[in-house]
């Protein structure tokens, strides 16, 4: 029988790895409360999805949540944020292109390390107080 590779500590992965995995974390809870709560068709969800989850609303939603942060996920966030490739989107600045990565990060971390009640808390804050159609 194969022994399971050991797994890694979260601390251990690269800022863009946690960012790869914490921008599905934002994208699945987007998803599941807009099904939850909108009799939309799959077209008109994946627009409403977008207003959450684009590099821009990203930004918007880092800053609203910042001050709820801890000292701990503040550093995870500011890692995340300076680790950016020097690729940018297209649709983003790049400052709004690497807080959301940055972003990205921080939910990535907290999943991985197993802390579904924070990622849950600061949905909710995100939810709560986040207007995704108000103008950038």
């Amino acid at each position: 029988m194969d022994k399971q590779p050991e797994k890694i500590d979260p601390r251990e992965l690269s800022p863009l790895a946690l960012a790869f995995v914490g921008d599905s974390v934002l994208e699945l809870l987007v998803r599941q409360r807009l099904v939850e709560h909108h009799r939309l068709s799959p077209g008109r969800l994946n627009a409403e999805k977008v207003k959450y989850v684009s590099a821009r609303a990203q930004f918007r939603e880092e800053k609203l949540l910042e001050p709820l942060f801890t000292e701990e996920e503040l550093a995870v966030f500011k890692r995340g944020r300076n680790a950016t490739k020097a690729s940018v989107s297209k649709h983003a600045s790049p400052e709004e292109y690497r807080t959301s990565t940055g972003f990205e990060c921080l939910l990535g971390w907290l999943y991985l390390r197993g802390e579904l009640p924070r990622v849950q808390a600061l949905f909710e804050a995100l939810w709560q107080d986040f207007d995704p159609n108000a103008p950038a």
